[in-house]
């Protein structure tokens, strides 16, 4: 008896499906080394989410949202019905999305002005007044008063034989800066201006009128209240 052969269509096995991706294949991986405007959108959502089934997951995500806006408006508790996520992951990829639309949200400079002695005082009160060391910080301004950044310069004791200008003034003149207001605070919580705070300030100025850096004020905190110098006609001539 011959043996009958099956009239059935070849039906080839599907390939196995990997369950981790090779590293140099892995979102996080393309993104370092392409960057992340090279890689594709469910690879941003899954180097967000993380895992060994990061692309499984965001890719259910995406069919299951459709588009990032109503990802966006996706509750936590409705991220985490996608098997695999959790609310971890979710809590995870919403606040990545909420930093974005806070980013899209925020003007394009945003960075404070200084129109007072209390506007440049509110930056560090809080912070400084509770300093339990002496510390002098360098508040660095634009043509237009706005802050490019804040370093500090010294911690201990402030004395004039040790404190050098140059280095109040260093970075200032690495940003290209119109004017600084230094700011120190006393730990003890008397803001009363010393002799040698005094003479300080009048050395900041007059180096500032050679380097082309105007010294707009120098304020001393302690506890939460704060002394202007300049207000006090206290070393500016």
């Amino acid at each position: 008896m011959s043996q009958k052969q099956s009239t059935l269509p070849h039906m080839p096995y599907p390939p196995p499906r990997l369950k981790t991706l090779p590293l140099c294949e892995r979102p996080t991986s393309r993104i370092i080394n392409y960057g992340a405007g090279a890689v594709s959108q469910i690879e941003l959502l899954a180097s967000l989410i993380g895992g060994s089934r990061q692309l499984e997951i965001a890719d259910e995500v995406v069919r299951r949202f459709g588009t990032i806006r109503e990802i966006v408006k996706a509750s936590i508790t409705e991220l985490s019905t996608i098997k695999g996520m959790g609310q971890g992951k979710a809590a995870r990829l919403k606040a990545a999305l909420e930093l974005g639309r806070r980013l899209m949200t925020t003007p394009v400079d945003s960075r404070p002005q200084i129109a007072s002695p209390a506007d440049a005082a509110n930056l560090l009160l809080l912070e400084m007044g509770a300093l339990e060391k002496e510390q002098v910080r360098v508040i660095v301004l634009d043509t237009r008063n706005r802050v490019i950044e804040i370093s500090t310069i010294y911690v201990g004791s402030l004395n004039t034989s040790v404190v050098r200008v140059a280095e109040l003034f260093r970075p200032a003149i690495k940003l290209n800066a119109a004017a600084v207001i230094v700011v120190h605070n006393h730990p003890s919580g008397d803001k009363s201006p010393s002799p040698q705070d005094i003479q300080l300030t009048k050395m900041l100025v007059e180096a500032g009128k050679l380097l082309d850096i105007e010294v707009l004020d120098h304020l001393i905190i302690g506890g939460q209240s704060f002394v202007s110098l300049k207000e006090r006609g206290l070393g500016f001539s």
